[in-house]
């Protein structure tokens, strides 16, 4: 594949900026969800609803950005697994060009991008993806300042989808601690919003996560959480609810339990 030169550039570019990198802070968790009501099975003969997850996370800040990753492992209880990975660096145009961008509620503008690496089981290629991707986007990022939000982020992506159409996405994320009843408590998610393609109908994911900070109780804060993961997605991968008799409207609540290192 031949790059242009002004691809050429913008990498020689990152790559001068992390070379000079400095971590401020970072973050890993390691999590455990079960849940019943997962749609999309992995094939038309199989029964996948119940599937186990463990989730790894990290999330650093740096003298250039902000960079965050997850590895997904899901097991269902008919036999069928996925390994699922998103790696998403951002660069703040802010800090490359030495002064503020912020204006109204934007603290910061960003390029964001995100690497999207599938590997599951999908003998009759339900999904808009294939069994085996990787998924290129590219856009543009915000940080946002909204009171009583430790963080909120709205990030604009053109997707290049690895032997599909490619099409566009929105994605919003948030994070919201609060205290009740002498306890406290995080509530954050995501919602990604998929536009349509010749061969995907537009999908939207809003997924959630109510956790209660079970560390405070013994003086380590934020170190372990107990909750439930709430996930509301319509046209799941992008397959239009009833297609080959498929509910893709997926309604499913997990149990969780996320510990922090």
């Amino acid at each position: 594949m031949n790059l242009p030169k002004s691809a050429l550039l913008v990498a020689a570019g990152l790559l001068s900026v992390a070379a000079r990198a400095e971590m401020i802070w970072n973050d890993n968790s390691l999590s455990l969800l079960y849940g019943s009501d997962y749609k999309v099975n992995y094939g038309l003969g199989t029964d996948d609803s119940t599937r186990n997850v463990v989730t790894f996370e990290h999330v650093s800040g740096h003298s250039w950005g902000d960079v965050f990753m997850f590895a997904d492992y899901l097991a269902s209880d008919a036999g069928s697994d996925e390994l699922y990975t998103e790696i998403s660096p951002r660069l703040s145009l802010g800090n490359l060009a030495g002064r503020e961008l912020s204006f109204g509620p934007v603290k910061d503008v960003l390029a964001a991008g995100t690497l999207e690496i599938g590997n599951f089981d999908d003998p009759d290629r339900l999904t808009a993806t294939g069994p085996h991707f990787v998924n290129k986007l590219a856009g543009v990022g915000f940080d946002l300042e909204v009171p009583g939000f430790s963080y909120v982020q709205a990030n604009v992506y053109h997707r290049e989808n690895d032997d599909k159409a490619d099409n566009e996405q929105l994605t919003l994320v948030w994070g919201l601690p609060f205290s009740l009843g002498g306890a406290d408590f995080l509530y954050d998610g995501f919602i990604d919003w998929t536009s349509a393609a010749v061969d995907a109908h537009p999908s939207l994911n809003f997924t959630s996560q109510l956790k209660w900070d079970v560390g405070a109780q013994w003086g380590q804060p934020k170190a372990l959480y107990a909750g439930i993961e709430y996930v509301h997605w319509n046209d799941k991968f992008g397959i239009k609810d009833g297609t080959f008799g498929i509910d893709s409207n997926e309604r499913n609540v997990n149990l969780l339990l996320k510990y922090h290192f």
